[in-house]
């Protein structure tokens, strides 16, 4: 029976070959160290430890930080592969941390990264899917070949960690790259290709509101590889552009779409005009950083009335700074003088017990530089959030995230920075003196997320060391404590709040106010304890992308019944903003949102009094984000004293309204579409749903207008963000 099974089960494998369309790989051979024999197709491996691929080398038991390792894949490659497709094969091994080179039986195929050693020195890679497209003429076809990949890890955990390997043939998108972006009145498309190809270019114009189509073309292009084919159109404010590419000698069709910004947000007046919180609290003691938000011409001259003792007014920066040591509520008049006028504001200051009476308002590195921050960014960033105007506005936190930590501490066991930063004191008392804040990052494990120093077993020392610097903010991140958490057998709430409640008690005991902002992604639902360990915000979700699914996943799914938990001096925080120039690393792009969901993603985080904290490069805003940034009435909801959170009201048909109630007596509504086309909607009807008589004028707050309560479009994805004040 066995010699009629075994023929008849190989019969079948060959088949299946034959018939493959890809192969999947899950495992591979793996060595520590460094040897270029390992790239040889022909090297004896047998000896190596077998890894999966889709967990990380540390989540298999192996310590290898800033090394290199090897990784051997043995895979059959069957000839039906090269039937029919483009001449060549798709090796697709997904994310690496953190860079690679990769051979197939010896012949060189790609590298993605650059290793320490090579000219341009360090740059990790470690988010990068590897897609590497493969001369036919190098695998040998329905026999073993050999995938060998030189993994440098910069900081544990490292190598393969995503998915299996998968060897397939390559579609349309694995060798034509198509971007659309726009420049000015312009879109410009740029289409790459890594073989010699043709194709037909189709593109339209419509309004996104009316569906009305407006310019329309089709061109013919021919694509060589290592050169870019570029084409451009005019385009005006809120037009669609749309783009597909259909490759006529493989087949295969890519598309994209562009939708051009515009702007809703009034100029702000020449005359001075106040922009900023009402209320600042600080602790008995503490050093009081503030800067006036006033917007207007300048120069201006500030003045405040009602200044209580150890409180001094620099008159030319509109910087508060000293100490008050009793307890009270302080009213204050905020002044600000310029050639065109005079703007007067009451304003609170608050000492006691609570601080972050509002949501913070700044700025923090990691969406647009990632584990590339250097201190000459962040200086770049902080004055352009003074130059171009941001800190009229309310921002005034400078966040420093991961990979400002040195790979060692101080003989005497203290935190140092690295050579990117080097003066972390100097660049804070820069902050201070111009009335901002500095803030910086760390973990409550051994390593940061990206494999830096964390606090475990300095708590204590950190935190003086971070009140030395002038630290007024600290992002205190899970993601290196998880190797701590996993080795233990606790698993109740206390275990996840016991790392957070240590340093709490360091931090309190500083003689300044460090803003405690936990970054735990939502576990042991956070919210409902973060109060108890004094934390001023926690993060609710995972870390957000630039993307629709993202924003809608992290702000109208995960949000919506946390309401209870946020008030005056703690916050639920749905993450940082995903607006203008991000990237991660050194490579930043706009932001893959559109104008309409970007004014989504500012609306709803205004409504949920959410930290805003800009992800962005400051120093290359534009006028849409500017704008998008700086609308007062808009950030007023955010700012609102009252503190209280919105929550959803009604969701209909793709029609989402969340409403929050406002010190003033008002209510600020959001009415948002997020269905994939636009809908119109009656803003009576819509109030209604909550109960609400619509008065005839209702304000909009990103226009600044007071408009009818009638029938308005309301583009995909965007938002009608109102005023309602029933009993004014």
């Amino acid at each position: 029976m066995k010699k009629l099974i075994i023929p008849t089960l190989l019969l079948l494998l060959n088949l299946l070959m034959a018939q493959a369309q890809e192969v999947m790989v899950s495992e591979a051979r793996f060595c520590k160290g460094d040897d270029p024999a390992y790239q040889k197709a022909g090297f004896d491996d047998s000896s190596w430890q077998v890894l999966s691929l889709e967990k990380d080398w540390v989540q298999q038991g192996v310590r290898n930080p800033d090394s290199y390792a090897w990784y051997r894949i043995h895979v059959v490659i069957p000839s039906s592969l090269k039937k029919g497709s483009t001449d060549l094969v798709l090796l697709d091994l997904g994310p690496i941390d953190d860079t690679d080179e990769t051979w197939l039986n010896g012949h060189f195929v790609g590298k993605s990264g650059s290793n320490p050693d090579d000219p341009e020195g360090y740059v990790s890679k470690w988010n990068t899917p590897r897609r590497y497209l493969v001369d036919p003429k190098t695998v040998r076809w329905d026999k073993e070949n050999v995938i060998a990949v030189r993994v440098y890890n910069g900081g544990d955990p490292g190598g393969f960690f995503e998915r299996p390997v998968r060897i397939g043939k390559p579609a349309v998108n694995d060798f034509v790259s198509l971007s659309l972006t726009g420049e000015k009145d312009a879109c410009r498309l740029v289409l790459k290709a890594a073989v010699k190809t043709s194709g037909i270019v189709e593109m339209k114009v419509t309004n996104p509101l009316t569906a009305e189509s407006g310019l329309a073309q089709m061109r013919p292009v021919r694509l060589s590889p290592k050169q870019e084919t570029v084409l451009s159109w005019p385009v005006e404010e809120q037009q669609l552009v749309s783009v597909t590419y259909r490759d006529e000698k493989y087949g295969g069709v890519l598309s994209a779409s562009y939708a051009a910004p515009y702007i809703l947000t009034p100029p702000a007046p020449v005359t001075p005009r106040y922009n900023g919180p009402l209320v600042f609290g600080v602790r008995p003691g503490s050093p009081i950083i503030f800067r006036l938000a006033f917007s207007g011409e300048r120069p201006m001259k500030y003045a405040v009335e009602g200044l209580p003792d150890g409180v001094s007014l620099d008159p030319s920066k509109g910087v508060l700074s000293g100490s008050v040591a009793e307890k009270g509520d302080y009213p204050l008049v905020l002044v600000a003088t310029n050639a065109h006028g005079e703007a007067r504001q009451a304003f609170t200051l608050k000492v006691g017990d609570k601080i972050a009476l509002t949501p913070p308002m700044g700025w923090n590195s990691w969406n647009c530089w990632g584990l590339s921050v250097s201190q000459e960014k962040v200086m770049s960033s902080a004055a352009a959030l003074i130059n171009r105007g941001l800190a009229d506005y309310g921002y005034s936190y400078i966040n420093v995230d991961d990979a400002w930590e040195a790979e060692e501490r101080a003989a005497d066991g203290s935190i140092v920075c690295n050579e990117k930063f080097p003066d972390m004191k100097g660049l804070g008392d820069w902050l201070h003196a111009n009335g901002l804040k500095l803030g910086i990052y760390s973990s409550p494990g051994d390593r940061t997320c990206g494999g830096y120093l964390g606090t475990l077993g300095h708590e204590q020392q950190d935190a003086e060391t971070w009140n030395a610097w002038g630290v007024d903010y600290l992002k205190y991140d899970w993601c290196g404590y998880s190797k701590v958490f996993n080795a233990q057998a606790d698993r109740s709430t206390a275990a996840y709040v016991r790392p957070y409640l240590k340093m709490q008690e360091y931090l309190r005991q500083q003689p300044r106010d460090i803003f405690y902002s936990l970054c735990q992604y939502g576990m042991a639902n956070v919210w409902t304890w973060g109060h108890a360990v004094d934390a001023n915000s926690w993060r609710t979700t995972g870390d957000i992308t630039d993307t629709w699914q993202s924003l809608y996943n992290i702000g109208f799914e995960r949000q919506t019944k946390l309401y209870p938990y946020a008030g005056p001096g703690h916050w639920n925080d749905p993450d940082m903003l995903v607006v203008g120039k991000v990237g991660w690393s050194d490579h930043l792009r706009d932001s893959r949102l559109t104008p309409d969901e970007q004014y989504t993603h500012i609306t709803l985080w205004s409504l949920l009094a959410a930290n805003m904290l800009i992800g962005c490069d400051i120093a290359q805003i534009d006028d849409f984000t500017f704008n998008l940034l700086c609308n007062n009435e808009v950030n007023a909801v955010n700012q609102d004293i009252l503190g209280i959170q919105a929550h959803r009201d009604s969701d209909q048909d793709g029609i989402q309204i969340w409403s929050r109630p406002l010190a003033d007596g008002c209510i600020a509504i959001g009415i948002f579409n997020l269905n994939e086309d636009p809908v119109p909607v009656n803003l009576t009807e819509a109030l209604a749903r909550m109960h609400l008589i619509a008065p005839p004028t209702v304000r909009d707050l990103w226009r600044q207008e007071d408009i009818p309560a009638t029938t308005y479009v309301i583009p995909s994805h965007g938002v009608r963000f109102i005023k309602l004040c029933p009993c004014l």
